[in-house]
């Protein structure tokens, strides 16, 4: 990326001079997660000096929450780097050794997994039986084949019938069901335990989405997401490191934590707040009484600005977009607002004293015998439990220690947020008690939980396309305001960055750092060609 040479000491700065002003482009970022931070990075690299991140909380990372206990780092958070070739993410890890505390197995087998490769799923039922292990490979080539077809209404241009509602859930659980219950080869009793497979396969998916149902995400756009090529990673020692790299180069003056944003005034439409306080304000210099943008932050204090790049999550702006921007948004960026979809996934630790699994049990899968011909994955609020779809064993154990990592989302992934650390642990304890058929199974001794749904710089996990939604409401939600008829005249006041703009990666860390850098793209093409 080429540097704009901008230098705000200089009296001869080419910008400003080109600008017909005496000062840099003001820039304020909001949000210092990895979209806000790589775009920050990304303008103070190519000269930019005027830049300013607000961040809501007290610390910096976003949806990157490491937590360390003893000697191990949890992710509350992102966990995997998905895809090595060409992703930033895990390129940053290996330039800067993040993956070589992981074990020469790990390492021989091409990648670095937070658990076991070599170990096996265990399929549980409520009565505490394992169901067979040649049962379960028969099911899961099932289910991955119609999971594949699901991938073609996008990718080959397939029509959507109406039998699918336009669903990947609706789709799979029709498919799936309808070719369990014609295998000539199988017993009932094995079918109806493959028919209740398909709901705790779908609890998975749903995990993955971060969506409270696989019957909200749109079959005919599913499989636009695009998968890097390469191993999935984790990172040891944590995957705050790679947010800790990104904001090295970050100067702290640039950082201002605590500082929630209250609404972003743009297209010169300053509120007579605005206006009053810049008219007894004897400190506002002229030029900035008659700023594009003003951010009023929640401590009322007005930052005038040339630029504005919103990183907040979707979640926040289905919350708060009608009071977060004055004058309001487009119609156009409402509907792609609403249309796409945010919901939550989150993570139940549980720490043991010793392992009540078995040395090859990488997870315990929970499927619910009743549910096999359940059509909704809504539960009451008392039965929330029954969404958690697994646990996963942490490996290696000498690294975590002997600790399960559960998995819930949607509608009672909130509802668990709610409850106190004993009643989660109670509650997952009896499960574990239930589907082992093992009564003497412990209380874990620690317990360490996520709760991005009720977080209210959050409002959810991740992004998903929902029924309804398509990637061109991607691109309508990274459109910057004002509108205009071309890129190039665009003033670019207001622009949005973050996982859920970026149409092939969304939900992911890569398409959070490559739309931030996206965005510090634009901005140092516009005012290059300012210069010119």
């Amino acid at each position: 990326m080429q540097s704009c040479e901008i230098s705000a000491d200089s009296t001869d700065d080419p910008l400003s001079s080109g600008l017909r002003r005496k000062r840099q482009p003001r820039i304020v970022v909001i949000g210092a997660g990895l979209a806000g931070l790589s775009a920050a990075k990304a303008l103070l690299e190519s000269g930019f000096t005027d830049v300013t991140i607000l961040e809501a909380t007290d610390r910096i990372g976003g949806r990157v929450q490491s937590v360390k206990l003893g000697h191990a780092t949890f992710e509350l958070g992102a966990t995997w780097i998905h895809g090595s070739h060409g992703n930033p993410v895990y390129h940053l890890a290996e330039d800067n050794g993040l993956l070589e505390e992981t074990t020469d197995g790990e390492r021989s087998v091409g990648r670095i997994s937070l658990y076991s490769k070599n170990g096996v799923a265990y399929h549980l039922t409520n009565n505490g039986q394992r169901i067979p292990k040649d049962v379960v490979e028969e099911f899961s080539d099932l289910y991955n084949e119609v999971y594949n077809l699901t991938q073609e209404f996008f990718q080959r241009g397939k029509p959507v019938n109406a039998e699918s509602q336009n669903s990947v859930g609706v789709f799979t659980r029709d498919v799936v069901r309808k070719r369990v219950k014609a295998d000539p080869d199988d017993t009932e009793a094995v079918k109806r335990l493959k028919l209740a497979m398909i709901q705790q396969y779908l609890k998975v998916e749903s995990c993955e989405s971060s969506s409270h149902s696989m019957d909200e995400v749109s079959l005919s756009e599913f499989g636009e997401w695009t998968e890097i090529p390469g191993a999935h990673h984790i990172i040891p020692c944590g995957f705050i490191k790679i947010v800790e790299i990104l904001a090295r180069s970050i100067p702290e003056s640039v950082i201002q934590l605590r500082k929630p944003v209250k609404c972003i005034h743009w297209n010169q439409s300053v509120s007579k707040e605005i206006e009053r306080v810049a008219d007894h304000n004897s400190d506002l210099p002229e030029d900035d009484k008659g700023s594009d943008v003003f951010v009023e932050c929640e401590d009322c204090e007005f930052i005038p600005a040339d630029h504005v790049i919103v990183t907040v999550s979707l979640g926040v702006l289905k919350k708060r977009h009608e009071s977060l921007f004055h004058p309001r948004l487009p119609e156009e960026k409402v509907m792609a607002i609403e249309k796409l979809g945010i919901n939550t996934t989150d993570k139940i630790f549980l720490e043991f004293e010793e392992p009540f699994w078995s040395s090859e049990c990488n997870s315990i899968q929970f499927v619910w015998e009743d549910e096999a011909e359940s059509e909704s994955l809504t539960y009451p609020e008392e039965l929330w439990y029954k969404k958690i779809c697994s646990f996963d064993v942490l490996y290696p154990p000498e690294r975590y220690g002997h600790v399960l990592s559960g998995w819930i989302c949607g509608e009672e992934a909130l509802i668990m947020e709610k409850c106190d650390d004993e009643t989660v642990a109670e509650t997952c304890t009896e499960m574990l008690r239930k589907f082992t058929g093992n009564p003497n199974i412990p209380k874990p001794r620690r317990i360490l939980r996520s709760s991005w749904g009720s977080n209210p710089c959050f409002r959810g996990s991740y992004s998903y396309t929902q029924v309804g939604s398509s990637g061109a409401d991607v691109e309508k939600l990274a459109k910057p305001l004002p509108y205009a008829e071309s890129s190039k005249t665009a003033p670019m006041q207001v622009m949005f960055s973050g996982e859920a703009t970026h149409r092939k990666y969304y939900s992911t860390t890569h398409g959070a750092v490559l739309s931030g850098q996206r965005e510090a793209a634009h901005l140092i093409e516009m005012y290059q060609n300012l210069l010119q």
